[in-house]
């Protein structure tokens, strides 16, 4: 998975800004970002703070990891069930 190149306390500034009322677009011109971007980041993180944040990515990044453990046993799972089925 790429990472972002805006740090977890970035992204909230940006989000702040937004929420004190300067426009959407002069925020994205500022920062180097598309607005498209602003409102995935605003959509995903508003109403959240930093901390809150990082314990969202952790758990994601978690969840991915278990995702591909519990892929992996089922494949190993289904290969011997297929072993043991032609071997009979």
């Amino acid at each position: 998975m790429r990472k972002s190149r805006f740090t977890d306390s970035q992204i909230m500034a940006v989000l702040k800004q937004a929420e004190a009322g300067v426009a959407v677009p002069e925020i994205c011109r500022e920062h180097g970002i598309s607005s498209a971007t602003f409102y995935k980041w605003r959509a995903k993180f508003g109403g959240m703070d930093v901390p809150m944040m990082s314990r969202m990515k952790e758990l994601e990044e978690e969840n991915r990891r278990l995702k591909k453990m519990y892929a992996e046993a089922q494949l190993s799972a289904d290969l011997l069930k297929e072993a043991l089925s032609k071997k009979w």
